[in-house]
């Protein structure tokens, strides 16, 4: 099937930005061929950059411990690692403020990490949105009470409603905000945002996981979280950005070597911020990892990356739109979105969908809620009885009917062709082209299994017990 007819044009389709390790890497689909594997799941994680594994690869002979050795290479991989701070810090817009980065593993632990050093309790609200991913409603939800900001149908909410939300009382101890949405791609106006928290002296914290690898982060929040695997460093590190003093008094989230000046049995002094965020071993392939790619960004240009990004969202989100039996989820085709899309296909659950991308045509995408639930359950719709459905068969381990959508999200190595390849594939899902095998759905994981032998394929080589949309 031919590319909707709102790609019908002469403007050149967008090539790849920067070079990404396994680009040409080539997959088993059912026909008994390989093809070069199309990665649209780049919202969950990136492919490292050429240039990071480079780097890495680079590093590794200097490896050695980080804070706890006179010896060179010890002292090299030390520099390195507070390089690699620095990094994060300027790539925040932080330099010259006097604020401090965590290095830790990812998002959702910087976010659980802030949640506990903010000193939260059960008298103490938070006010955040339905927009957010897990990792910024779950931390709060388990340390003090929590105020939502609704979204309409659309998926989009304006800064009047977060404004009500914080000047409803009692007075809120936190504003936590989404940067960019990982399911529909918007862009809350984050400005405006926290301007109005800060007239009302509100903290902000912002998820910035699905926002950084896109678009500058803002000046505004008090604090940023951001995570390495989803900006081309798939290493194990992340960042927690904020001010210095608000991690110069209270215990830290870990406690251990490295945290900590003088211990006796009797009493702990610990050190100074950010080191006293970090007890343990730090992750110094991590660090230098995430400092390679946030180095590699800066020298792409954010206007590049943008343009880049725009390109592919008008293509994704237009095609998508024009596609008879496909529902495009969240704000309609022209609002500035990042390039992620989440989409239903009328009449074929969403698993299936999924599955058939990967197996026929080499396409990798995503299925499920996204680690979104609130917020995709609104998207399509999903009544109390609906969620009170999907809730008694999950608690009988049955996965199967829990409501979900598919999406598709692009990066600095996505093309034009691979979106116009998911745009082809889709539209011959909607014409109701066969299945070349039956596939079966697991109870267990939900997720969908073609029945065949074929190279790739078979029973032999099904990942055991882990779902594909498990959030």
């Amino acid at each position: 099937m031919a590319v909707p007819s709102a790609l019908d044009d002469d403007a050149p389709a967008a090539g790849p930005l920067a070079a990404l390790v396994g680009a040409d890497q080539e997959v088993p689909v059912l026909d008994g061929s390989h093809r070069r594997y199309v990665d649209l799941d780049c919202a969950a994680s990136t492919s490292a950059m050429v240039a990071v594994a480079e780097r890495v690869t680079e590093f590794v002979p200097w490896y050695s411990s980080v804070h706890r050795g006179a010896g060179y290479r010890s002292r090299v991989a030390t520099a390195a690692y507070e390089e690699a701070r620095g990094d994060v810090l300027a790539f925040g817009g932080r330099a010259g403020r006097d604020d401090v980065a965590i290095i830790c593993r990812n998002t959702t632990e910087a976010l659980n990490h802030l949640a506990y050093r903010l000193a939260l309790g059960p008298a103490d609200v938070v006010v955040s949105t339905v927009v957010e991913h897990h990792a910024n409603l779950l931390p709060w939800g388990r340390l003090a009470r929590q105020r939502f900001v609704e979204c309409g149908p659309d998926g989009t909410f304006d800064t009047e409603a977060v404004v009500a939300a914080l000047d409803a009382g009692p007075h809120p101890a936190l504003l936590a905000v989404t940067g960019a949405s990982n399911v529909t791609g918007w862009l809350p106006p984050l400005d405006a945002i926290c301007e109005a928290a800060r007239a009302r002296q509100v903290p902000v914290v912002v998820d910035a996981a699905q926002l950084a690898p896109h678009r500058p982060l803002p000046a505004g929040p008090d604090f940023i979280a951001f995570s390495g695997h989803k900006l081309y460093a798939p290493y194990g590190a992340g960042a927690l950005i904020g001010p210095r003093d608000a991690f110069t008094a209270g215990d830290p989230f870990l406690a251990g070597g490295g945290a900590v000046d003088l211990v006796t049995l009797d009493e702990v002094i610990w050190t100074e911020p950010p080191e006293r965020e970090e007890a343990g071993s730090p992750n110094v392939i991590g660090a230098v990892a995430m400092a390679a790619a946030l180095g590699e960004i800066g020298r792409l240009g954010w206007e590049a990356v943008t343009t880049h990004e725009a390109a592919l969202a008008a293509r994704l989100r237009s095609g998508l739109a024009a596609l008879d039996g496909v529902t495009l989820l969240g704000p309609p085709v022209g609002t500035d979105t990042l390039s992620v899309a989440a989409f239903a296909v009328g009449g074929q659950h969403h698993a299936l969908v999924a599955a058939r991308l990967s197996a026929e045509w080499g396409i990798g995408v995503r299925h499920g809620c996204f680690c979104a639930h609130p917020y995709l359950l609104r998207l399509l719709g999903v009544g109390p009885a609906g969620v009170e459905a999907a809730r008694r068969d999950v608690r009988m381990g049955d996965r199967r009917r829990i409501p979900g959508a598919v999406r598709a999200s692009c990066g600095l190595g996505t093309t034009g062709a691979d979106v116009d390849l998911l745009l082809e594939a889709l539209g011959e899902l909607v014409a109701g082209r066969p299945a070349p095998v039956p596939y079966h759905q697991d109870p267990a994981t939900g997720d969908f299994w073609p029945e065949t032998g074929g190279p790739g394929w078979s029973p032999d080589e099904r990942p055991a017990g882990a779902a594909c949309a498990r959030g």
